[in-house]
């Protein structure tokens, strides 16, 4: 059954751009799954009602039990979940400030001193070297964080795995394949030899930035103070990108998660033989009224197990994600004109009202 869940989910978005979610995405979403219901409730139904197997009815006291007790550790996992999802987009929130100073400073204090003769043009590039790094070091980031976990759906085996893969290309990271042009990444990425061989190329990213600051204060082109003041922002960078690391490298403990599945399968199971003697005391067609009932129930239940399971991973290039690319380019648009270039990227898009 998750497996089954697992392949339809990935058509709730996250960053949605639409102030309410239609009736079409809701059941796009999880209407594929009032089939299997309907088809359990009625089974029940006809072997209650028409073959006669009363025995098959259990007391609701019990079941109510089991479902008040899932609905509170599902809102327990749930809330986890959201948790995740928050500090994300709080750890890129905080990308976008730092990265504002970063450029303030940079553009600031990079100059010519009483021992320097730079010309303007040589000054400006070194201050483009370490605007364009930063860049880099963004959507460097951003791409190391998309790389699958072995928990994530996409890294699903068989079938399954093939189906989430597709909503990825179709509905998740795949509409952005093309967001750096060639001169682009020309600019940005000036240090892709000496990165080769790196197994983090964001941290040696932010190592280079250092190792030029370095250089800069030895040139006297940075006051020993500001040179400081600079590497304490590095150092913020590298916290940002540890603790989004930490949240894509660490998934809610799986025995909170795969509990949670479990216990609503046996609470779904329950669920008819719980409640169909109680709608067969309404008449003869009471048994029937249970189908409707029964299947509203289970799909409100199996709901809110879909949407914890995939706000648990903001970083699966899914539409569930939090709008990396999207804050990307916005903080490469406010660097660059910081710079006061005039060929500047246009902010990116929603597609299919998801922005990524």
């Amino acid at each position: 059954m998750k497996y089954f869940i697992f392949e339809y989910t990935s058509h709730l978005k996250f960053m949605i751009v639409r102030k309410t979610l239609s009736l079409t995405a809701i059941f796009r979403f999880a209407g594929h799954h009032l089939w299997w219901l309907i088809t359990y409730m009625v089974l029940v139904s006809i072997l209650y009602k028409v073959a006669g197997w009363h025995w098959i009815s259990i007391p609701w006291l019990p079941v109510s039990l089991v479902g008040t007790a899932l609905a509170f550790y599902i809102g327990f996992k749930n809330n986890q979940s959201y948790d995740r999802v928050w500090e994300a987009r709080k750890i890129w929130g905080a990308i976008v400030n730092s990265s504002r100073s970063w450029g303030t400073m940079v553009n600031a204090f990079v100059c010519n001193s009483a021992d320097t003769q730079f010309t303007s043009n040589e000054i400006n590039q070194l201050k483009k070297h370490l605007i364009y790094r930063h860049i880099a070091w963004l959507y460097t980031l951003r791409e190391q964080l998309l790389v699958p976990t072995q928990w994530e759906h996409v890294s699903l085996r068989g079938h399954f795995g093939k189906i989430a893969r597709k909503r990825q290309e179709l509905e998740g990271v795949g509409l952005y394949r093309d967001y750096l042009n060639e001169t682009q990444k020309q600019n940005y990425f000036f240090d892709d030899q000496e990165l080769r061989t790196a197994a983090n190329k964001a941290t040696q990213l932010i190592n280079l930035q250092s190792q030029q600051l370095a250089a800069l204060e030895e040139q006297a082109v940075l006051h020993m103070r500001k040179q400081l003041d600079l590497q304490k922002v590095l150092s913020d960078f590298y916290d940002h990108q540890g603790r989004a690391e930490r949240i894509k490298k660490f998934p809610i403990p799986r025995q909170y998660a795969n509990l949670s599945f479990i216990f609503n399968c046996i609470f779904i199971l329950l669920l008819p033989l719980g409640i169909v003697a109680e709608f067969s005391k309404l008449g003869d067609a009471g048994v029937w009224l249970m189908i409707p009932f029964g299947t509203i129930v289970g799909w409100i239940y199996v709901l809110m197990e879909l949407i914890g399971d995939y706000s648990e991973n903001p970083f699966e290039g899914l539409g569930t994600d939090i709008p990396m690319l999207s804050i990307c380019r916005t903080i490469e648009i406010d660097l660059l004109q910081m710079l006061g270039e005039t060929d500047i990227p246009k902010p990116i898009q929603p597609v299919k009202d998801v922005l990524m």
